[in-house]
């Protein structure tokens, strides 16, 4: 892809672009595609064991016997461990991360997992017994043979049932399998708004649960080193530090200098990786046990059992509108299905993240959000690209979408009528955040002139005749990036003559040799071969956030920019003193440091190693060498519009997407391949949900979407051509003016292609339809059979 021709354009040119233009190449794929990659199943240890995981088979029980005596008597078998003997060794619960209160301040109900379970099952492919032997095949082969007896017990795998007047508990102390009951804002000033209203449109949306389904599924090899009593774990994780952290302080309960993770190249990630896993600590434990590292890959079944999924909720709002179309409240109401346990990051992408982006890019002077956690017998829930975000996004562009057919109001118009103008930033919205730029209304209005949205019915009219429904939607998004505001990188001028870059952040497939490298590069005047990229060791990164919230540019890139920064300065005093200059004589270009007006100077990299021979002074000592922490005042605000256009046969209710405009702001673009992979990457899997991604569990809790014959992915042949532009208006809250680019693709992609399939349909009477929307789901739509769906008169509580 990164050779091929770009369709991006970039408008304004005013913003920062580095390495960008069609030609522009990725750094790292050369090695990926060309089978020279280190995944970690690529990977072995001298002496390693193999393990497999036995699993859960029901989703809801109470264990009453796990026997490992015959898996023992196999041939190969090292050891076969349970969740008693973790608890023999007290070991712990792998805990969440983040926890909020709720109403009235009850805390959140912490729904910890445990490493290997012991008492009760709550969701189908649950760990309840690891099995190592000398081979992988003598590993899994023994795992059939431990014997697993239970009562079973009622499942409530989804939201509605779990919130069913006579659902089974699925956890005592969590009365009606709430983990959270949480809200945010004006309750009073949202009740006025409404009062007032001339017009009040709702909407009630299903939310689709998601398997994340990266290319390289889980993977780990585990060592203990008995003399030190450290462990080392290799995995594909999205952040090093956060992992060992959870093993160490939640898992083993010692510091977390006794655990390195390790991570080498990672096949995809989406949020699914951010988490600190069971397996993880289960296949620690057996290295300690065994005394020998201990080897597992995930079988594409696992991923799909027990990788943590993404979305699944059922979303609720109302907009109050005056009589001229202005908005004037939202109130929103979700119920998130959380699975069985809350996962190190459930607390945020549930509530906070879709909070952050309930006023968009409009004015809507009130808001209210209620939300609740609701625990079922599912894999947990995990981030998943957008995390929380697509679904405010999603609530509020069904919700204009309806209003405009309601009031007769032209939908672009309705839109436009309430976005918040470039001239009021930094415009604070009603739910937290303070925008500190957009130009909402020019991207708008770029976008329908990209789309042709004028030649719209002159097309529509050429597929009507052709037996087809055409139909186009619009999806205005704003999205908050960031997560946790600070980021620490360390800078080194190292012995070899190259500068070493260390961040805690994780590269998953976004380039981040393509970014990092040409960035300190161009900061220092340097050649970027003179630049090395260390990540992924916990021995050597500083300890930072994970690769999540479109957050890397935004915040390690902007620590790295203070790093460089902070070396030049202290490199003034370094030149000063190598070429007895007086410091404020000293200039930096290219490279070079340069006495003014002379042709005096020296190179940064020289420098820091003459900074490095005795003799230097006691204020110089160090050399170039630091640390650095970015703070950033605020999150960052990407935002665009998006348009796709469909046509579906309403013989056979296929949907084709025939065409699809994307206008983005992501601010500063420092590499315009890279951010237009990862919008093409989000907008495909948005639109992969609206045409048929969906986790699929039968009312015994039973995993009926366990593969690629039964989970329904996008292929290339399901995806238009993109006509993607950028629209640069730099942040201002952070020194590389980025704003994040990782997820917007995703939040612009997911209600444009559903208000354009909703638009195709509405010429025969078709005004809701829940995702996914299938062929099936579309052509029993056109023949007026009931679509089962979430029944409407459910009573969520709020």
């Amino acid at each position: 892809m990164s050779a091929q021709r770009s369709e991006t354009q970039q408008s304004d040119g005013a913003g920062l672009r580095f390495g960008s233009g069609y030609c522009t190449v990725r750094s790292e794929d050369a090695p990926l595609l060309t089978g020279r990659g280190r995944f970690t199943d690529d990977l072995d240890i001298s002496g390693q064991a193999h393990a497999a995981f036995v699993r859960a088979t029901v989703a809801h029980a109470v264990i009453r016997k796990v026997d490992t005596a015959s898996a023992m008597k196999m041939p190969g078998v090292i050891a076969a461990i349970t969740g008693y003997d973790l608890a023999a060794d007290n070991i712990g619960d792998i805990p969440p991360v983040a926890s909020l209160n709720g109403r009235d301040g009850k805390p959140m109900f912490q729904a910890t997992m445990p490493v290997l379970v012991t008492e009760r099952v709550r969701y189908v492919g649950e760990a309840i017994a690891v099995v190592v032997a000398e081979t992988a095949d003598q590993a899994r082969d023994a795992a059939e043979m431990v014997e697993f007896e239970f009562d079973p017990l009622v499942a409530a795998p989804d939201v509605e049932r779990a919130m069913a007047q006579d659902a089974p508990p699925i956890w005592r102390s969590a009365p009606g399998n709430i983990a959270l009951d949480w809200e945010d804002g004006d309750v009073a000033a949202v009740d006025a708004a409404f009062a007032r209203a001339a017009h009040v449109e709702r909407v009630r949306l299903i939310d689709t649960r998601l398997a994340p389904s990266a290319m390289e599924p889980r993977a780990a090899i585990a060592s203990f080193d008995a003399q030190s009593g450290r462990y080392t774990l290799i995995a594909p994780t999205q952040g090093v530090a956060v992992v060992r952290k959870v093993l160490a302080e939640g898992v083993f309960k010692i510091p977390a200098s006794q655990i390195r993770i390790l991570t080498h190249d990672v096949g995809g990630g989406f949020g699914m990786k951010v988490q600190a896993y069971s397996d993880y600590a289960a296949l620690l434990y057996a290295a300690r046990r065994v005394r020998r590292p201990v080897k597992w890959c995930a079988t594409r079944l696992e991923s799909f059992l027990t990788d943590t999924h993404g979305r699944d909720g059922v979303l609720e709002a109302e907009l109050a509108l005056d009589a001229s179309g202005k908005f004037l409240g939202l109130r929103a109401r979700t119920c998130v299905g959380i699975g069985a346990y809350t996962t190190m990051f459930a607390a945020i992408f549930s509530t906070t993240n879709t909070k952050n982006c309930l006023s968009s890019v409009y004015v809507i002077p009130a808001i209210h959000l209620g939300v609740k956690m609701v625990l079922t017998n599912a894999a947990p829930l995990g981030p998943y690209r957008g995390a929380g975000r697509p679904e405010a996004i999603y609530l509020i562009e069904r919700l204009i979408d309806k209003a405009a057919k309601a009031m007769d109001i032209d939908r672009a118009t309705l839109r436009r009528r309430n976005l918040i103008p470039a001239s009021a930033m930094p415009y604070k919205t009603p739910n937290g955040p303070i925008y500190d730029s957009g130009e909402f209304r020019r991207i708008l209005e770029m976008a329908q002139e990209l789309s042709d949205w004028k030649g719209f019915s002159k097309r529509r009219r050429t597929s009507q005749r052709n037996g087809k429904l055409r139909g186009i939607g619009i999806g205005c998004f704003l999205e908050v990036a960031g997560g946790i505001l600070d980021e620490t990188v360390d800078l080194r001028f190292e012995a070899d003559g190259k500068v070493a870059l260390r961040t805690g952040a994780q590269a998953m497939g976004q380039g981040h040799l393509s970014t990092f490298v040409p960035l300190v590069a161009r900061r220092l005047g340097i050649d970027p071969q003179a630049v090395r990229l260390v990540e992924g060791d916990s021995d050597e990164v500083p300890a930072g956030t994970p690769s999540v919230a479109s957050r890397s540019i935004m915040m390690a890139g902007s620590a790295t920019t203070i790093a460089c920064d902070q070396a030049i300065e202290k490199g003034r005093r370094g030149a000063a003193h190598a070429l007895e200059a007086d410091a404020k004589d000293i200039e930096f270009a290219d490279g070079f440091f340069r006495v003014a007006g002379t042709d005096r100077m020296v190179s940064i990299l020289d420098l820091a190693a003459r900074m490095r021979e005795p003799g230097t002074p006691e204020d110089l000592a160090g050399g170039l060498d630091n640390v650095a922490k970015f703070v950033s005042p605020q999150m960052s605000f990407p935002n665009g519009c998006h348009i796709c256009e469909v046509e579906i046969d309403p013989e056979t209710g296929v949907i084709d997407v025939v065409a699809y405009t994307a206008v983005d702001d992501v601010g500063n673009v420092l590499h315009e391949t890279i951010v237009e992979g990862q919008i093409h990457g989000g907008i495909a899997q948005g639109i992969g949900q609206v045409l048929g991604e969906q986790v699929v569990y039968g009312d015994d809790g039973q995993l009926l979407t366990a593969s690629f014959m039964d989970y329904v992915m996008p292929r290339a042949g399901d995806l238009p051509p993109m006509a993607v532009q950028l629209h640069t208006v730099p942040c201002r809250t952070n020194p590389l003016g980025a704003k994040g680019a990782g997820e917007s693709g995703v939040a612009g992609s997911l209600p444009s292609a559903v208000n354009a399939v909703l638009d195709a349909l509405a010429v025969r009477g078709v005004s809701h339809l829940d995702l996914p929307m299938t062929p099936q789901r579309v052509w029993s739509a056109l023949q007026q059979v009931c679509v089962p769906k979430i029944s409407s008169d459910t009573d969520f509580g709020f």
